[in-house]
């Protein structure tokens, strides 16, 4: 138990699993040990109480009402964007806009600033190790525009080529869209350098946040991000909210996502002027509970400290990657010097699924498949991987069950 104590620089991980309620329960008669957190986090009691007092006590519209409940959730929702600016250290609230997600905030850039600044003969850069919500998107765009997607390489190890995308940008280039942690592989990329070598040749750089914002300090102003996109269930908060940040004179710049409610000033049927940033791009009613107990998983994480939580889970990702290694048969795929706590593997002669399957039967919860990730995977040759990735709530102790586990099935399948 002095692991749970202590953990990491005084990080009390027992007291942290106490705060998850959704962690003590058992799952087919054995204690649940969730390893599916690069999928989704679990939500500490915080975020679900955040949640509940919104509804029980003052679910109202925001922005446009002025009685005492309406005033109420707006001043709390606004408190959220305050948050996630400091979070992401932004110059300003007004760079923040509220989507529903990373994947939304992609798609709102390439149907904003892509479709206004990309011609025909432009070429955009996305790497091999993007998630399809980081792919599809600029696909569409490219489709519509006549434009060309070309392809950063990742090396054996799942790092990406730095020398071959340099090679790869030109006066041509329009954006760049990477990851900065891959969410199959665990990859930390060098996005301060690629952000950097874009900006050489006029390039803009989207960075996709959604797997970097539980663990990886981000400072969008040092990095000279022109986009930063995050997803609030990644880190702790609930599903379905998220943001985007962009610099001012970019947001400004870029004509609505959507048409409606709030993005407005004025209309009339000879014309529509727009609101200001950020709500130029947050038509309708939006998420309001959610966006106000993402607050509390921003607390969270500030409370305990992210840098002790990163620690924590390097402590695990080389814990768990020691003993996966000495398992006959069984390969990590992405073995990049830099990671974050994401180990994927595949067993000789057993598929994904059926090792998630029985892990499941013994209560232990890891992703198998593509990832979304599927370029990827074809240019490891493989169908997929089983994916274990590990939160601040997860001990050394439900690593040795999942290894153990592991151990059994290839016993039991090499029969």
């Amino acid at each position: 138990m002095s692991e749970l104590k202590e953990g990491v620089k005084g990080l009390n991980v027992e007291a942290i699993r106490k705060m998850f309620p959704v962690l003590h329960q058992e799952v087919n008669g054995k204690p649940l040990a969730y390893f599916d957190n690069a999928a989704t986090t679990q939500k500490p009691e915080s975020v679900i109480k955040a949640l509940d007092e919104y509804y029980r006590g003052y679910n109202a519209n925001i922005h446009r009402g002025i009685h005492t409940l309406a005033e109420k959730a707006t001043k709390a929702f606004e408190v959220t964007r305050e948050s996630i600016r400091a979070f992401l250290n932004a110059e300003s609230r007004e760079e923040i806009i509220f989507t529903k997600g990373t994947t939304e905030s992609i798609n709102l850039v390439a149907a904003t600033y892509g479709r206004q600044e990309v011609k025909k003969g432009d070429e955009i850069i996305v790497s091999e190790l993007e998630h399809h919500s980081n792919i599809v998107p600029w696909q569409l765009l490219a489709k519509e525009k006549e434009a060309t997607i070309k392809v950063i390489p990742v090396s054996e190890a799942g790092e990406l080529d730095i020398d071959a995308y340099k090679e790869l940008l030109s006066d041509k280039t329009k954006l760049v869209a990477v990851n900065h942690a891959s969410n199959s592989l665990g990859t930390i990329n060098p996005i301060e350098e690629i952000i950097r070598e874009a900006h050489k040749v006029g390039a803009k750089v989207l960075i996709d946040g959604a797997q970097a914002s539980a663990h990886l300090p981000i400072d969008v102003q040092a990095l000279d991000a022109d986009f930063y996109a995050i997803s609030a269930h990644k880190f702790y908060g609930p599903t379905g909210t998220g943001a985007l940040y962009g610099k001012r004179e970019l947001l400004e710049s870029m004509p609505p996502y959507q048409g409606g409610g709030e993005m407005i000033k004025d209309v009339s049927f000879d014309g529509t002027t727009y609101n200001d940033i950020p709500y130029k791009f947050e038509a309708g009613t939006p998420n309001i509970g959610d966006v106000i107990a993402f607050n509390e998983a921003i607390k969270f994480v500030n409370e305990n400290g992210k840098d002790a939580m990163a620690a924590y889970e390097s402590e695990l990702l080389a814990y768990g990657t020691k003993k996966l290694e000495a398992i006959g048969g069984l390969r990590i795929v992405g073995t990049a010097k830099n990671k974050v706590s994401v180990i994927s593997f595949v067993i000789d002669g057993i598929h994904p699924f059926d090792i998630g399957q029985m892990l499941d039967a013994r209560g232990i919860a890891v992703r198998t498949g593509h990832h979304c990730t599927q370029p990827l995977m074809d240019r490891f040759g493989i169908e997929g991987t089983v994916r274990a990735s590990f939160a601040v709530y997860n001990t050394k102790e439900e690593i040795d069950r999942m290894v153990d586990g592991i151990d059994r099935i290839v016993k039991f399948m090499s029969k």
